[in-house]
């Protein structure tokens, strides 16, 4: 609703997720496309005809609420960021970044469409490639267009000079095995992803990301990530 020129908006869903931490998250949708996500609809959008259509779609654009970001954002905005990919002493115009300190603290992700489920209430999307916390508000939902969308000349500015970063895993057997099986293959993609931010190498360090009730510890040495334990997440110090 728009009152006065200023948008009120209202979630018409969450997302629920196995991520409860940012830590571990991955930078942006789709680098893990094993991840997945259901959007539960909240009562008054949970409408079949208002989905009626979407399985037509490979993809969704989602626009959703830094919701974990909120006790930040309303401290204020700043015109820079430092984005942890670069070191963390690099400033960025806000504009030119995706960071969640932003005057509207609203996110985009694209994410492949799985399965609807409008056979019970509330209505369900299963996606993929999810970039996002559990219970995160969804403000909105609108089909991925490819000769709209894809601009493959597209510059890529200073994600460039990052998006290449990945690390070789180590993930014992009997480590991985402390997983369920469906959880398995994204875990290990998620670290390969290296959730450190840009300026931590501390190679006695140990780091956790709490991922499918679990909390996953691990230390990186150069370019070789090892997992050390895998706990549940209750149990994060």
């Amino acid at each position: 609703m728009i009152d006065n020129g200023v948008l009120r908006l209202e979630p018409i869903a969450e997302i629920r997720t196995d991520f409860q931490d940012k830590f571990g998250l991955p930078r942006q949708s789709g680098l893990v496309s094993e991840l997945r996500g259901e959007i539960v609809f909240h009562p008054a959008y949970s409408q079949p005809e208002a989905v009626r259509g979407i399985t037509e779609f490979t993809y969704l654009w989602l626009i959703w609420g830094f919701h974990a970001a909120q006790k930040q954002a309303d401290k204020g905005w700043s015109a820079t960021v430092r984005p942890p990919r670069l070191g963390g002493n690099t400033r960025i115009g806000v504009f030119a970044t995706r960071a969640p300190y932003r005057p509207n603290p609203l996110g985009l992700s694209c994410v492949r469409l799985e399965a609807v489920y409008t056979d019970t209430q509330p209505i369900r999307l299963l996606v993929s490639g999810i970039d996002l916390l559990d219970g995160t508000p969804i403000y909105d939902i609108k089909p991925y267009i490819p000769f709209a969308d894809c601009k493959p000349d597209a510059a890529e500015g200073y994600t460039a000079e990052t998006r290449q970063h990945m690390l070789a895993v180590d993930f014992p057997p009997a480590l991985l095995a402390k997983l369920p099986k469906d959880k398995q293959q994204a875990a290990i993609e998620v670290l390969r992803l290296d959730p450190r931010p840009g300026y931590s190498d501390d190679p006695e360090r140990q780091y956790g990301i709490c991922y499918a009730g679990k909390d996953i510890r691990f230390r990186v040495s150069g370019q070789l990530l090892t997992v050390c334990e895998v706990v549940p997440a209750e149990e994060k110090e």
